[in-house]
């Protein structure tokens, strides 16, 4: 956590599941980040991660993803798996947030 803060990086995960089932698991697993509930599924449908019928009874869940998006809003890089146990490591994010950083404004 130390090493994103550093680097100007908040945190934020969002779930689909209700906020009292989110801040018990949140509080089990020890994250000390934001965590945000889309019971409506509105912004995992914008970021067009829906995992149709692939949480308990069908219900849609979230597709695992990671993104990185600067202040302005723009996305500068997903990551995206099919098991919701795979994700990025922080190593590999750090890496990817520092080539971002040191990449050159505007238009490639």
């Amino acid at each position: 956590m130390k090493q994103f803060e550093s680097r100007g990086v908040k945190i934020v995960a969002i779930s689909v599941d209700p906020a009292d089932i989110t801040q018990k698991h949140a509080q089990k697993q020890g994250f000390t980040y934001t965590f945000l509930t889309d019971a409506k599924r509105e912004v995992i449908k914008q970021y067009d991660i829906v995992h149709t019928k692939g949480g308990p009874e069908g219900s849609d869940i979230a597709r695992p993803a990671e993104f990185l998006i600067d202040s302005t809003g723009t996305v500068r890089w997903v990551n995206l798996t099919e098991d919701y146990r795979v994700c990025a490591r922080p190593e590999k994010v750090l890496a990817v947030l520092d080539g971002l950083q040191r990449a050159p404004a505007g238009p490639q």
